[in-house]
């Protein structure tokens, strides 16, 4: 089985509270959710808080700490069009690379203490937070927020993930 969820700085996981396992599944979950094939491929980095914000500032300019920021590598609408992205796969795994997402654990901790919730919980949120909107999600208007937030409550009460 190949899950092209690659992660950086894994031991930044929070000391193995969270495992590739975990995001494994997420991965899935969500693809099977949007009615897609595994032929996809992700990379996530864990940072620390002045990573991020570096990030942030570079890409957004948000001199600001935030959780998740998500990196396109092409622009992807659903259905997924094969014909259009034929240049985006990956030479050697034959998958199509959507791009890379940078997670601030140390945020993430934070997070989960303020809304109450476990860590776990949180970090599964932000990771597919970020797989969301390289799949071409995003939250600008009501109307997009709500279709994010569904595919991500769908997603996550499918594996039994709760608040």
């Amino acid at each position: 089985e190949k899950v092209m969820i690659s992660v950086y700085d894994e031991d930044k996981l929070l000391d193995g509270e969270i495992d590739k396992d975990i995001l494994d599944e997420i991965w899935c979950e969500l693809l099977s959710t949007l009615g897609l094939k595994d032929e996809f491929e992700a990379e996530l980095t864990v940072v620390s808080k002045d990573e991020i914000k570096s990030l942030n500032n570079e890409a957004r300019g948000v001199d600001a700490v935030t959780d998740v920021l998500s990196f396109p590598a092409m622009n992807v609408t659903l259905p997924f069009d094969k014909e259009a992205h034929k240049e985006d796969k990956d030479p050697e795994t034959g998958n199509y690379i959507l791009g890379d997402i940078a997670l601030c654990a140390e945020r993430a901790v934070e997070q989960a203490t303020e809304f109450g919730h476990s860590v776990k919980r949180e970090v599964c949120y932000l990771v597919l937070h970020g797989l969301c909107h390289l799949f071409g999600f995003d939250h600008e208007t009501e109307e997009d927020k709500r279709k994010m937030r569904k595919v991500e409550e769908d997603v996550l009460s499918g594996l039994g993930i709760t608040r």
